[in-house]
């Protein structure tokens, strides 16, 4: 799933299956260090404990490219009930999911340093509290999409729920070093659902923005498991840098990043969007591969993927903004 937290360098994004993007200078604001600050009894405490199993980067981050992928449909014409019913009724769905995968993951978060404070792994919030908030979440989700949204919609909601908690959260992720790639498809599942919100059919938009979001999570993602290779490790996570080893990772993040360019350039050829968005996204995207090519030779590889993954996010945002307002551009 895509997902955004606060660096310790001071920079505001982190996505990968990880929407909305805030700033960390000053203050940690990964869901593990905010339920860390949230240890009194206050409600407003035990609120902010519930509301960081929800991951709000990851959260903010798909409920943005499910609203890009409905404005890349709407193409100007925006039904603004059915645009809320979509984001609201999808939040709560990706909510649900990412609740449940704090549930799955309590034995990884022990070891990993920036989970290690989630109110799961802590005890401050108990499995049978976690699961029942998360069932609450869901059941809230998926009935305002079947009662306000399509039935196309919802499949793609309960799709992205199933691969993300049961063949990524449960599976994959332990078991494969293509957890990433069984996790992306879950990512991009929200950018699909808004576009097939509008349309009520898949066509090639909608594969095209499925296709760039996907393909987006690989570099974002693999440069995190770049400069995180020793918490991966100790962890007994297999991802591809720990498994494969950086060099080969970078290959990989450089073979997505290229990927992921072409991807986003189709748009304007099948006359999805203009001149603008592909000016744009064309300079953008052959810098980020100019920066995939020197990571091949880089002195320090966990300062090249650190500089990599801020540059994604970079681009997703940009994506985002540019597919919402691209179809009414020149």
């Amino acid at each position: 799933m895509i997902e955004v937290v606060r660096q310790p360098d001071g920079n505001p994004f982190r996505m990968t299956a990880r929407a909305p993007f805030f700033v960390r200078n000053r203050v940690d604001g990964t869901d593990g260090a905010l339920a860390g600050r949230a240890d009194g009894t206050s409600l407003r405490d035990t609120v902010t404990r519930y509301y960081s199993l929800t991951k709000p980067g990851v959260l903010y981050g798909n409920a943005l490219t499910a609203a890009a992928g409905f404005l890349l449909a709407a193409r100007g014409q925006v039904d603004l009930f059915l645009f809320i019913a979509l984001c609201v009724g999808t939040t709560l769905v990706i909510a649900s999911a990412t609740v449940l995968n704090n549930v799955l993951d309590r034995d990884i978060d022990t070891v990993m340093e920036r989970t290690k404070k989630r109110a799961t792994v802590t005890g401050r919030i108990g499995v049978r509290n976690a699961v029942i908030f998360s069932i609450v979440l869901f059941v809230l989700g998926m009935a305002m999409l079947v009662a306000w949204t399509n039935w196309l919609v919802v499949v793609v909601g309960l799709g992205g729920f199933l691969v993300y908690v049961v063949l990524y959260g449960m599976l994959s992720k332990r078991l494969s070093i293509h957890g990433t790639l069984v996790g992306s498809v879950s990512g991009a599942a929200p950018i699909l659902a808004g576009y097939v919100a509008v349309t009520g059919a898949i066509d090639v938009g909608a594969v095209l923005a499925f296709l760039a979001v996907f393909l987006w999570q690989m570099p974002e993602f693999y440069s995190i498991a770049i400069y995180r290779h020793d918490e991966y490790a100790r962890a007994g996570v297999p991802v591809i840098s720990v498994v494969r080893g950086i060099p080969n990772t970078t290959v990989q993040i450089l073979v997505y990043t290229i990927g992921f360019v072409v991807s986003t350039l189709l748009l304007p050829v099948f006359g999805y969007v203009g001149y603008v968005y592909t000016a744009l996204m064309g300079v953008l995207g052959a810098y980020w591969i100019w920066l995939g090519i020197v990571g091949l030779r880089a002195d320090d590889p966990a300062a090249w993927a650190r500089r990599m993954f801020r540059y994604s996010l970079v681009m997703i945002l940009v994506y985002c903004l540019m597919i919402s307002v691209g179809p009414v551009l020149p």
